[in-house]
């Protein structure tokens, strides 16, 4: 399988893609002017502690409040003779009001909801995980082999065996490496920390203490894994930092980094900008002719499968068989490509056959497994309909490159023009019964102005003389559809 990273830089926005196969399987976008949280380190105030919810509002600088569960605090109790303390329930033991705590974002602020702390900080690098809080060392799970996953754990277990306050995790890119590379990353990771500590005892209260690298430092950190080819960028400046990084983290990877200097867009390359587009919108189409029905709401996402245009060979039991096989696996991209997180229930067509349903089930846990985030399907409901949940840690592709209609205000429909209609003709009689006035002014959209003069004509003259006042229609070019406005004169 071939895979590559595009990366398209500007002074005001950063773009990444991954593409496998020539087909875009995930975007990452960062606008400097509203750059992602995740893993900056503050230091907070604790502003109001609520028992009844156990968790805590924490100031760290930001337009809304952050929010900080109990499960989410680090309990010092006995942290320096390594008897792990028990859990306790009452918030108010861990947090005070006025309390001034270092505290590091799990999760961007998604509309209208702060951004989600914790106290457990964690430092990446290229291959390890440090954990200043933690003890022991955990491999990946996305680690397969045995054998491996012992080699590693063994070969950072002696590199820290005198920082035994501390924990580590390997990721998944520290498959195959040398003893000498894991060590240099607990050097880096330990004098990293020292830095952060000391930084944050000197912060004021709101104040960032520590940020992550940029995205396209972060891509060669956290994506760049022995199976991808090369990563191209076509801004210069970013290219030198991607290479000084890479010389100093990950030598291997330097002949891997390519400076991209075609006059086309990089993300042209593959269809990139076109694959963006078509994920803001809710229909998906199947290369067979079916698609997939998208919506994304604050509560949950589902998606629909329709056998659409496809018409099949054999008989309808098979047809709607092989659309849910594709539609598992096109699910399973549409979601990492529009980042879509949080409860998602997807409706399958209505299969017969048992077999049918497990493999359609197997297809599509098969192909989140190739998902970086955490997923977990949990059931599928007596109506057939499958539940599963995507960590959830920024905003979704449409959330970032979006926004709520203003015209329709995010409810995804507008009156109809005869409904305004209906709604002006009691706002006359209201206001005729209610207020003295020589005439009424009726101010509305286009189309409900030529519906008045048109099919509404009779109604309006019934109105005028009920009234006994004049009615005149005048249009506004700035009105919305379902705008209007009944004026006194």
């Amino acid at each position: 399988m071939s895979t590559e990273i595009l990366i398209n830089a500007s002074l005001h926005e950063s773009r990444a893609a991954v593409v496998e196969n020539g087909v875009v399987q995930e975007v990452f976008l960062e606008r400097a002017s509203r750059r992602g949280l995740i893993s900056n380190i503050y230091k907070g105030r604790v502003s109001r502690v609520l028992p009844g919810m156990q968790a805590a509002f924490v100031e760290i600088g930001l337009q809304r409040t952050a929010f900080l569960h109990a499960s989410d605090i680090f309990d010092p109790r006995h942290a320096d003779t390594g008897i792990e303390a028990p859990r306790t329930d009452n918030i108010r033991a861990l947090v005070a009001e006025g309390d001034e705590i270092l505290v590091q974002v799990v999760k961007d602020p998604l509309g209208t909801k702060g951004a989600r702390l914790t106290t457990y900080i964690t430092l990446p690098s290229r291959h390890l995980v440090y954990m200043p809080q933690g003890s022991g060392v955990g491999v990946s799970s996305r680690i397969e082999n045995e054998a491996e996953r012992e080699r590693l754990r063994a070969a950072v277990q002696a590199f820290t065996q005198e920082n035994g306050n501390a924990g580590y995790i390997v990721r998944t890119a520290a498959e195959d490496a040398a003893p000498q590379a894991l060590n240099a990353d607990v050097i880096y990771l330990r004098k990293l920390w020292e830095v952060v500590r000391q930084r944050g005892l000197r912060t004021e209260p709101g104040g960032l203490v520590h940020a992550d690298l940029p995205l396209h430092l972060r891509v060669l950190r956290d994506l760049l894994r022995a199976d991808v080819d090369r990563v191209i960028v076509d801004q210069p400046n970013a290219h030198r930092d991607m290479c000084e990084f890479a010389a100093t983290f990950m030598p291997e990877a330097l002949p891997r980094i390519e400076l991209y200097g075609e006059l086309r867009s990089v993300f042209e390359l593959h269809s990139v900008e076109e694959e963006i587009q078509k994920a803001l919108e809710r229909k998906a189409p199947l290369k067979s002719g079916g698609h997939l029905i998208i919506e994304q709401t604050e509560a949950m996402t589902t998606i629909d499968v329709n056998t659409g245009a496809f018409v099949g060979h054999r008989n309808l039991e098979e047809t709607i068989f092989r659309t849910n096989l594709e539609a598992a696996v096109a699910i399973a991209r549409q979601l990492r490509l529009r980042n879509l997180g949080g409860i998602i229930i997807i409706d399958f067509i209505d299969m017969e056959e048992p077999d049918h349903r497990r493999q359609v089930l197997q297809a599509l846990q098969r192909a989140l497994g190739e998902d970086h985030v955490k997923t977990n399907i949990s059931s599928v409901s007596p109506l057939g309909l499958v539940e599963m949940t995507r960590k959830r840690t920024r905003e979704s592709l449409e959330h970032l490159l979006c926004q709520a209609c203003p015209t329709c205000e995010g409810r995804g429909f507008v009156k109809t023009v005869e409904t305004v209609c209906y709604e002006i003709f009691r706002e006359i009689v209201r206001q005729a019964r209610q207020f003295e006035c020589q005439q009424l002014v009726v101010l509305g959209h286009q189309d409900v102005i030529e519906r008045l003069l048109d099919e509404e004509s009779a109604v309006l003259g019934e109105l005028e003389l009920s009234t006994g006042k004049p009615i005149r229609l005048q249009a506004e070019s700035l009105y919305s559809a379902d705008q209007y406005d009944v004026v006194l004169m």
